[in-house]
């Protein structure tokens, strides 16, 4: 009998910053604060469960 594997409920991401145009990779589920590395824009605001993601998201990582 075959067994079923979940599928994960979180992942990263790419994102990129709509001030500056940097590409990163962040958390979907981040509990902290994520500014931008280059301009220090912020991109990701914790929230409870999945974070609000400010910039654009580019791609998700499997």
């Amino acid at each position: 009998m075959a067994e079923l594997i979940k599928n994960p409920k979180t992942s990263f991401i790419e994102v990129e910053c709509p001030k500056c145009g940097n590409k990163q990779i962040v958390f979907s589920n981040s509990a902290t604060i994520v500014k931008c590395k280059s301009c220090g824009e912020t991109l990701v605001i914790p929230q409870s469960g999945k974070a609000k993601i400010l910039g654009k998201v580019v791609r998700v990582l499997s």
